[in-house]
């Protein structure tokens, strides 16, 4: 019972870095990333839509992207949506491709991008201490009905510990290498 307990909160606590990973991949550094704008919304024909469904992006250069409708009525929308978004591109069009070039950060935006990264490894790490809560809640009530011993309770709580400090570690390193990347010159 504990060992199926630890397993479904491994895999939660994964799905937590793996929503922490995506989420960090969406804000702008110096350099062109397709992640950046590929799940920017998109009304398209009334839905809104990924982006990454509607065209090809990429990254010919360091510093900029390139939009490749796969339909060219949807240039303008895609345009609209870019404009609108927070990401601060302009978007210049010739008719076939959106072009983004990707300005270099000031020192200001940069703290405000750290601030930004700073909040949502916290909500990562909340996640990850409700996920043990939970969890910890289970394993008590297991010992309550006398599903398992104390003896039994007292090492998945340390099991469950260990786990939550290893995946706590993960969003520290992921925080690390995120604010590396944007304090990068």
């Amino acid at each position: 019972m504990i060992k199926e307990s630890l397993r479904e909160a491994e895999e939660r606590m994964k799905g937590a870095i793996t929503a922490l990973e995506n989420d960090l991949a969406t804000i702008r550094t110096g350099r062109a990333s397709p992640a950046l704008i590929e799940r920017l919304e998109v009304p398209y024909y009334g839905a809104p839509t990924p982006l990454q469904q509607l065209a090809t992006i990429s990254a010919p250069e360091p510093r900029l992207l390139t939009v490749k409708p796969f339909d060219p009525g949807s240039l303008k929308d895609i345009e609209r949506s870019i404009l609108a978004s927070e990401l601060g591109l302009t978007p210049s069009n010739d008719g076939k491709i959106i072009r983004l070039n990707i300005p270099p950060l000031t020192e200001e935006r940069r703290k405000q991008l750290t601030k930004v990264v700073h909040h949502r490894l916290e909500d990562a790490r909340v996640a990850v201490r409700n996920i043990r809560r939970g969890v910890h809640d289970d394993m008590r009530e297991f010992e309550k009905e006398k599903l398992i011993s104390e003896d039994d309770l007292k090492r998945g709580e340390t099991d469950l510990q260990n786990l939550t400090d290893r995946y706590i570690e993960k969003v520290d390193e992921l925080g690390r290498r995120k604010d590396a990347e944007i304090k990068e010159i």
